[in-house]
């Protein structure tokens, strides 16, 4: 479980940039800032959890025990890169209510 620090950098990066895509992207197109935010919980869940979201509805007892335990074991290398995702979606919503306030009328 160790981790180069080559791989976080670029790991760091890597959720950084492809969150405050994806973030401005939908925030252009719903034309809701923070909806991201709000959702990003839910992707961390599922990416930490390593179950399929079928298997949350098929047999949840088992689902949620495990992502408990996954939650339990995250090491602090993955919460620095999942806490890059987040920076991301919160520097996403502040570009785009800055464009907003700035008189851009596309976003």
């Amino acid at each position: 479980m160790t981790m180069n620090i080559v791989q976080l950098f670029i790991s760091v990066l890597l959720y950084f940039v492809l969150f405050y895509g994806i973030s401005f992207i939908l925030n252009m197109i719903l034309k809701m800032t923070w909806i991201m935010a709000f959702v990003y919980p839910v992707i961390v869940l599922w990416i930490i959890g390593r179950v399929s979201l079928f298997d949350y509805i098929s047999s949840p007892g088992e689902s949620f025990n495990t992502l408990w335990d996954n939650i339990i074991g995250i090491s602090m290398f993955d919460i620095v890169i999942l806490g890059s995702g987040f920076i991301g979606i919160i520097l996403a919503g502040m570009t785009i209510r800055y464009l907003r306030k700035a008189g851009y009328q596309m976003f």
